[in-house]
């Protein structure tokens, strides 16, 4: 009887024993799904976490671009209120730029002109070429350049020498009797002819002590006129 207790207990205690360690496996299998359930459960938060900043990120910088792009048609629309503004002027500004445009052909020397201004000779003075030195009463082109110096201060529009249209880049040279103005060679008299205002020019060579008493004192005879028509040809570069 006593051996049948015994027996009784064992199995009890296996009973006990297989029913509690079947509730430890449940709670560990049940832990187990529940943390991983847990992680997926992260996973999936962080990838919509990444996923909404990068869609916060894109919004921040089109809206950047936007900003950018408002102000670049800004500029645009000033820049086409000024241009606007500037044609309209450009109506009334048309006269002085027909002007300013003939006053540079004729500054340039590329069409033939008319108009008032001055004529200037100037002559070898008379020698005795045994007694006197020929040099010292011949025109150079030193003689030249003061007469169309003095003129283009003056303000003269258009100079030629000889018929020769003078500009910015013309040199002048002197070989004995002659001078070659932009390599065309021409003798004395040296007619010199400019177009302006034909008072001003004139007042200015013959202001006293200037550039006609000097060549006056070189020996050289001098002859001015004013005209209403002095005519100047186009440039002629050919040699």
């Amino acid at each position: 009887m006593k051996r049948m207790n015994e027996d009784y207990k064992k199995k009890g205690r296996h009973i006990l024993f297989s029913v509690v360690f079947l509730v430890l496996g449940f709670i560990l299998a049940f832990s187990y799904r529940t943390l991983g359930i847990n992680k997926e459960e992260e996973a999936v938060y962080s990838a919509e976490f990444i996923q909404e900043e990068q869609y916060r990120a894109n919004l921040i910088n089109q809206q950047e671009r936007n900003k950018e792009l408002f102000d670049e048609i800004t500029a645009k629309q000033e820049e086409i209120r000024q241009y606007e503004q500037t044609f309209s002027k450009g109506k009334e500004n048309h006269a002085d730029l027909v002007e300013e445009a003939k006053h540079l052909r004729l500054l340039l020397g590329v069409i033939p002109t008319t108009g008032n201004g001055v004529r200037i000779t100037l002559k070898d003075g008379d020698y005795d070429p045994v007694e006197q030195n020929p040099n010292d009463y011949i025109v150079h082109e030193s003689h030249v350049l003061r007469v169309v110096n003095e003129l283009k201060i003056a303000g003269a529009q258009g100079l030629s020498i000889n018929g020769q249209r003078i500009t910015s880049n013309s040199y002048i040279k002197c070989t004995g009797p002659v001078i070659t103005v932009d390599g065309r060679t021409f003798p004395a008299p040296f007619v010199i002819e400019a177009i302006g205002d034909m008072e001003v020019l004139s007042a200015a060579l013959h202001l006293k002590g200037g550039v006609i008493d000097s060549l006056v004192r070189d020996n050289i005879v001098v002859t001015t006129e004013q005209s209403k028509e002095i005519r100047l040809a186009a440039v002629r570069n050919e040699s």
